[in-house]
């Protein structure tokens, strides 16, 4: 098929690249002109493990293709995705402007009828929103004798369809290429069909496609951002619990998960959730409960919960060494919000720098991926923070060492050189990766979430 993606940030480019490698056309459109120069030369704006290769390998090829010209794409594309940002607004709802101006873009220029995918996380009613926006850009059209009414009628052919996505950042090209489901919202039974053939080669060994309303599509993406976020706030909630009465919180989730109506994943105690999605589809599920009367109580304590994690976690350290932290140094592993990304955005690491710092002390930091991320955009103001090119070089005189992102190269290290090299023995373990029972054996201090 031939396919647009509108947008080539971290969803956009990772759809467009998987359609691609399926053998689809695609073009994949965005007003970055510097971005989609970066890309044809094979420059990838973001880490995503596999993401780079099939990028390179279908622009060789030539299913994949950029450009900063929508009229083009438009001209070329029987299904055009909507893949670009909705960031949090004041009031905590999604910002529908770069969707709806993308949507006035489609009904500017496209030539002939095409489905539009809205792919952007959005709020229930978008795709009403949608629609009538490139319907009022067809009338203007019409009116001012762009095109004639033959051509008005068989444009308002279009259909607008809901396709949220659900794939997990440092594992998102397998997400996409092997889908738990593949999530439709179509009012029209053609679009419903033709997005299934789309999705076909995808869903091949199993029947993962799941058809539905459009506004029901919309709020699943937010109700499935949300459950996991609450199964992640809860765990730290019954972290604070089980400290508190001298409970262990890492034999209490191996209770818990043993029970099949459970389950292990994202009851793992920490520091507390960050990214691009759940911080945000968090609180906009908030607004759109509100906006509709329903006062959401669950989900407004789960934002609430997961605030106050990175306060107890940084409350650990200061009990330890006191509010004013002047002269002490810090060794700090993992920037990222979670591993496998350079994404910071709510990344733990960003408050945890910013009050550590605040109080006097000096980082010493280290992220397989996100350090340039770091550098460049978000601590580029704040002082006191070095940058080391491998995990051990942030310990040398280092007070203690605080572990906030749980990279596979931190699981196993050195116990023996990182106490040579700490200035005291005195591990904070955000993710509770290490063995307590081990590490007293060894002469360290350990700190973990969730035990006393």
């Amino acid at each position: 098929m031939k396919l647009a993606i509108v947008g080539t940030g971290y969803v956009g480019l990772v759809t467009g690249a998987c359609f691609a490698q399926m053998g689809n056309n695609v073009i994949c459109v965005d007003i970055d002109q510097k971005k989609i120069s970066d890309l044809k030369k094979g420059i990838i704006p973001i880490y995503e493990p596999g993401l780079e290769e099939i990028v390179k390998n279908n622009f060789k090829i030539g299913t994949l293709h950029f450009t900063t010209d929508i009229k083009e794409a438009l001209k070329n594309s029987e299904i055009v995705f909507i893949a670009v940002g909705t960031p949090q607004g004041e009031d905590g709802s999604a910002d529908l402007q770069y969707v709806l101006a993308v949507a006035e873009e489609i009904g500017k220029y496209m030539v002939h009828p095409v489905i539009v995918v809205d792919k952007s996380t959005v709020p229930v009613g978008t795709a009403d929103k949608v629609r009538a926006t490139i319907t009022d850009q067809l009338k203007k059209r019409l009116k001012n004798k762009d095109i004639d009414k033959a051509t008005f009628e068989k444009l308002m052919e279009f259909d607008v369809v809901s396709n949220p996505e659900f794939l997990k950042e440092g594992d998102a090209v397998n997400d996409f290429m092997k889908p738990d489901r593949v999530v439709i919202g179509a009012d029209k039974k053609e679009s419903m069909e033709r997005l299934k053939e789309l999705y076909a080669p995808f869903t091949r060994s199993h029947e993962r496609f799941i058809g539905m309303d459009i506004k029901s599509a919309e709020l699943t993406k937010y109700a499935a951002n949300a459950m996991l976020a609450t199964k992640i706030s809860f765990m730290n909630e019954m972290a604070k619990i089980a400290e508190a009465v001298g409970a262990d919180i890492n034999m209490v989730r191996v209770g818990i998960g043993s029970d099949s109506r459970i389950g292990y994943s994202f009851i793992y105690p920490g520091v507390g959730y960050g990214g691009s999605c759940f911080p945000k589809d968090v609180k906009a599920l908030e607004k759109i409960a509100l906006d509709a009367g329903v006062d959401p109580k669950i989900v407004k304590a789960v934002e609430e919960v997961n605030k106050e994690q990175r306060v107890y976690f940084l409350n650990k350290i200061l009990n330890r060494f006191g509010n004013s932290l002047e002269g002490k140094t810090f060794a700090l592993w993992g920037l990222s919000f979670k591993p496998e990304t350079d994404d910071m955005r709510e990344a733990p690491s960003i408050t945890i720098i910013q009050e550590l710092t605040k109080r006097g002390a000096r980082i010493r930091a280290y992220d397989p991926k996100a350090m340039e991320e770091a550098k460049n955009f978000w601590l580029k103001d704040i002082e006191n923070v070095e940058y080391f090119d491998n995990k051990y070089d942030t310990l040398n005189e280092a007070d203690a060492m605080i572990l906030v992102t749980e990279w596979k190269e931190f699981r196993s290290p050195d116990f023996m050189e990182m106490k040579k090299r700490l200035k005291s023995p005195i591990i904070f373990d955000g993710r509770n990766q290490y063995k307590k029972e081990k590490l007293k054996e060894l002469g360290f201090e350990y700190h973990q979430v969730g035990v006393r």
